[in-house]
């Protein structure tokens, strides 16, 4: 079993590279980088739910947060891309 102030540690990580993922997919300007980096996001996220011992949530957060959703969105930013041409 993991120890009280390792996993403290682990868990204040994790929420340190959450808020430094979430800055950066709200800084980057390209539409298909944003999106990849919104699918990184939605994994921290589901790292985190695991590291607070969620495992219901964590398996959500890797459907939809890192798999469907980018998918959803890469296939909107491609629909208006031929659009334009």
């Amino acid at each position: 079993m993991i120890s009280a102030g390792l996993m403290n540690t682990l868990q204040v990580t994790v929420l340190v590279l959450v808020a430094a993922g979430a800055t950066v997919v709200v800084r980057t300007r390209t539409r298909v980088r944003q999106v990849l980096g919104l699918s990184v996001y939605g994994m921290l996220l589901a790292i985190l739910f695991l590291v607070f011992q969620a495992p219901d949530v964590t398996l959500s957060e890797l459907t939809v947060g890192a798999v469907v959703l980018p998918i959803i969105l890469l296939l909107a930013i491609a629909k208006v891309r031929k659009r334009e041409q």
